[in-house]
């Protein structure tokens, strides 16, 4: 069965600038779909399409009847007063409409009515008030609040009263508790801790429903998907597999393309240039020969089928580096913090040496940002003592991005930043793909993301050799997170970072610093490490393997093997083929021209098509000769 359909969607915004353009594919009942694609690609708009919000320009969407779906970036508008536990306790607004029918039932037969009719009521009523879980609500309501960190605390306040993180949190579990059919998840882990994104992963893997998600979250689109649709240029790409598939997949195809792009215009070249050799003989007066090089001319549009695939350019920045002298890094003593009469973090005693990459993790409001802050200088501890080495340089990408200036335009906060020339302001940018009148915008005007993105441009600049990330990743899309990582991966000196991106964490720490209950477990290891002591219960003892290897991506280069030999001889063969593709192509047009001539005799077509037909072998063996040869040249060249 078919639980969402869409056919032919068209919307444009801007005029003679369509954002979905055609867009066709359909979800089936239990499917786990990701819906993927850089940010402005038009997810966003396709799901309040769905839901709605928005109306087509043209196309058709058609959701299976019957079949509730929920959208946790849509938020209801709640009556004012309205508390957490409220708003969760509409999630069971009919099992309560029928428990209150059933209290009226109930109430007739005490004072003595016992119509047939009555009672039968009574039993259905009671059968589906059970069979829908209205006898285990409260217990449900508490497995998914400590699921996804929603504390008593929380649920007392007013909803109004919560961030917008907060509410997308407290709408999820809304969502989940009225056990929708179809669940849009918009960024689900955008606002979810560790424990939280493990808990959704391990729900949406024992639920029934079909599940459409949006997410920069590469690990969840790993666990949950099952077929990725990816929105290109307006219409839909389809992968069969999750995120890992999709992404060595559409490398595959990009490959396949541009080989055969690269076919085909290596086929053109060659025509094109026997084609104007035939041009430059027709001008001596040979109208046959004239002929040949328009007949050439017509085979090299039919040739021209494939167009150039594009790829979005990798950055050519790498941050500024600073040499490092002496081992110690950061020394941390007996570290205390606390707020409110609550103690964050006690008795902390860490050392870092040299060229350690260290993840500190936790759940929300364990205290990650506030130990980052310390380290900073941008907090003072309770007590204890932070030493950073003499020779430490930190470099420091706040969660909270903030501007001192945020009216002038981005390269004006490059000039006045980094005090560089206004060339090199727009050649930053443009490596961080701030290009053409982007420049001019005002940093005010700039999404949370962009503003991630102009920070980490003008930190490339610094001289560093310890870098301080806090949530990197956060509002990026995987473009942009990717771009962020070859940096990091360039990058040679010690990192500390904080993060819920357990793709991000898996390419780099080398050490875990899991905060949790006021105190900091210390693990020297990867994070697969991290958690394979954790399922044994080993964190206390254990000593992963894998200490002093080379880290992944910086092992030595292997040079290619050279072909031996010049290139001169190579050349030869390749003009050689050439010139013999070309004698057949000119071959070929005079066997044309000869059948058109004998369309009235039989026997003499016969012996021409014949003819053709070797002549057509022949050529794609010539073909086939030139371009292994050209490839050859190319790589010896390169």
């Amino acid at each position: 069965m078919i639980d969402i359909a869409v056919s032919g969607l068209v919307k444009e915004f801007e005029v003679g600038k369509k954002i979905l353009d055609g867009l066709t594919f359909q979800v089936d009942t239990g499917e786990r779909v990701g819906l993927l694609g850089p940010n402005g690609c038009g997810k966003t708009t396709f799901l309040r399409i769905l839901t709605g919000e928005v109306a087509p320009d043209e196309g058709d969407i058609v959701v299976a009847p019957n079949k509730r779906m929920g959208l946790i970036s849509q938020i209801p508008v709640y009556p004012a007063g309205y508390t957490v536990e409220n708003v969760l306790d509409t999630a069971f607004a009919p099992l309560r409409e029928m428990e209150e029918e059933m209290g009226k039932l109930s109430q007739r037969m005490a004072n003595g009515e016992s119509d047939s009719a009555l009672l039968s009521r009574y039993d259905k009523l009671s059968a589906a008030f059970q069979a829908g879980g209205g006898y285990e609500t409260d217990t449900n309501k508490n497995k998914v609040c400590s699921g996804l960190s929603i504390p008593q605390s929380m649920r007392e306040r007013p909803f109004d009263m919560l961030s917008g993180g907060e509410k997308t949190r407290v709408n999820l579990a809304r969502l989940i508790l009225e056990d929708t059919d179809i669940l849009l998840l918009d960024e689900p882990t955008n606002h979810l801790d560790l424990r939280a994104t493990e808990w959704l992963e391990e729900y949406l893997e024992k639920f029934k429903g079909t599940v459409l998600a949006v997410s920069h979250d590469r690990y969840f689109l790993d666990k949950v998907v099952q077929r990725v649709v990816e929105i290109q240029e307006g219409k839909a790409e389809f992968y069969s597999g999750n995120y890992s598939f999709y992404a060595v997949e559409k490398e595959r195809r990009y490959e396949e393309k541009l080989r055969q792009y690269e076919k085909e215009q290596a086929k053109i070249q060659q025509l094109e240039k026997a084609a104007e050799q035939l041009r430059i003989w027709a001008y001596s007066g040979n109208d046959k020969i004239f002929k040949r090089a328009h007949s050439m001319e017509k085979r090299i549009e039919r040739i021209r089928q494939t167009d150039k695939p594009k790829k979005e350019q990798k950055m050519s920045v790498r941050f500024g580096e600073r040499e490092f002298r002496g081992d110690e890094v950061l020394s941390i003593k007996n570290l205390q913090k606390g707020f409110g009469g609550r103690t964050l973090f006690s008795d902390v005693n860490l050392e870092v040496e040299g060229g350690e990459r260290i993840a500190l993790l936790g759940d929300n409001g364990a205290g990650k940002s506030t130990l980052i802050k310390i380290v900073m200088g941008e907090e003072e501890p309770d007590s204890g003592k932070l030493r950073k080495g003499p020779t430490v340089k930190v470099g420091y990408l706040p969660q909270i991005i903030h501007f001192d200036h945020p009216e002038r335009t981005l390269v004006d906060t490059m000039l006045y930043d980094l005090d560089c020339t206004a060339q090199t302001a727009r050649n930053r940018l443009a490596s961080f793909k701030f290009r053409g009148e982007d420049v001019f915008k005002p940093v005010s005007a700039l999404s949370g993301g962009e503003q991630s993105r102009l920070r980490l441009c003008m930190l490339m600049d610094s001289k560093i050799n310890l870098l301080i990330l806090d949530e990197p990743t956060n509002h990026l899309d995987i473009q942009s997170r990717e771009w962020i990582e070859e940096a990091v991966e360039e990058y040679e000196g010690n990192l500390l970072f904080v993060s819920h991106d357990r793709y991000f964490i898996d390419r780099f720490a080398t050490r875990i610093w899991m905060l949790e209950n006021g105190t900091i477990t210390d693990f020297k290891g990867t994070y697969q490490e991290y958690l394979s002591a954790k399922e044994h219960g080993k964190l206390d003892t254990a000593v992963p393997a894998g200490q002093g290897q080379t880290p992944a991506g910086k092992g030595e280069k292997k040079d290619k093997p050279k072909r031996p030999g010049g290139t001169k001889n190579l050349e030869k063969e390749v003009n050689a083929a050439e010139r013999a593709v070309a004698a057949a192509e000119e071959n070929m047009y005079d066997l044309e021209l000869a059948i058109q001539e004998a369309a009235a005799d039989y026997l003499k077509l016969q012996e021409l098509y014949q003819q053709r037909e070797a002549l057509e072998d022949e050529l794609s063996h010539l073909y086939a000769t030139w371009e292994r040869l050209a490839a050859e040249l190319e790589e010896v060249r390169g």
